[in-house]
């Protein structure tokens, strides 16, 4: 009789929050905690330790943040799973939200993509690098050095802190991080016990949300800092697909929305991007990245 799956996670709170809530939906696994694989900022070192106890043998599955992985994936590692995907919007937490804030709020935050999208609503707004985790974030702002702070809702949910959500922030004024509230369950790619367990507890609504954002971000080059938002939507069989990209102070973007079959998902993301791409993107990003 095999022994129950391994599950590779990092040791944050949140990190393990998710890996628990993927060893539940398997019926029980045992953890295995890794050490992240990199320096702050560098968002590449969530995944990194996860994926080499997968490539070692030392686990069967990998969890992660959607947001997280990287556009290619790994050799000899696959996506077998996409879980059901929590509330992917961003959380205004503070005093009122985006729109009340009153001029001059500071506003914290360590997300580009979140930066850029503030100031392009609110150039009065004083937007300042905040990192950490969440109860990192959350310290700081009670000790009173911002007036409010943008997290995921997904990451408030997972950890029960749902109550310091003041606003959750619609798509149309804040559009998430590609992947933002889905976990992508990994695999060795030759490892079927696993990804047998895995494709159990996949849901293809979830699955195919992020194959459309993931395709569309792909042919821009995004890498984790890039200021760029892209959220799909699948709703009957139509899948709508926001993307929002400019740069980090606000002053120039560009926003789009396609529709498209929910069956072709990379298709839909792919014409997303062709159309940025057609609007100018690749030179926004490009002035955007050299000004991070």
């Amino acid at each position: 009789m095999p022994g129950r799956l391994r599950i590779a996670t990092r040791g944050s709170l949140l990190a393990l929050a998710q890996a628990r809530e993927v060893a539940a939906l398997l019926g029980g696994a045992e953890l295995v905690e890794v050490a992240s694989d990199g320096g702050p900022g560098d968002k590449s070192r969530f995944v990194r330790g996860v994926e080499r106890a997968l490539l070692a043998g030392e686990a069967d599955v990998g969890v992660h943040s959607a947001k997280d992985l990287p556009g290619e994936e790994t050799d000899g590692l696959r996506i077998a799973a996409v879980p059901p995907r929590r509330d992917p919007r961003d959380a205004w937490v503070g005093a009122g939200g985006l729109a009340e804030a009153p001029p001059g709020a500071r506003v914290g935050t360590a997300s580009l993509r979140r930066r850029a999208q503030i100031l392009a609503a609110r150039p009065d707004l004083r937007v300042e690098e905040l990192r950490g985790n969440v109860d990192t974030r959350l310290r700081k702002l009670a000790a009173g050095g911002l007036d409010a702070i943008v997290l995921a809702c997904a990451g408030l949910r997972r950890l029960g802190r749902e109550g310091e959500i003041a606003a959750a922030l619609p798509v149309e004024r804040m559009v998430p991080a590609p992947g933002q509230g889905a976990l992508a369950v990994q695999v060795r790619a030759d490892d079927e016990r696993a990804a047998a367990a895995a494709a159990a507890i996949d849901d293809e609504r979830s699955r195919r949300e992020l194959e459309a954002e993931r395709a569309a971000v792909a042919p821009l080059g995004a890498s984790c800092a890039t200021p760029i938002g892209v959220h799909a939507r699948l709703t009957g069989e139509r899948l709508t697909v926001d993307a929002f990209l400019g740069l980090p102070d606000g002053s120039e973007w560009l926003r789009d929305r396609v529709e498209g079959a929910a069956d072709d998902p990379v298709g839909v993301g792919a014409r997303l991007a062709e159309r940025l791409l057609a609007a100018g993107a690749r030179e926004v990003l490009d002035r955007a990245e050299a000004a991070a």
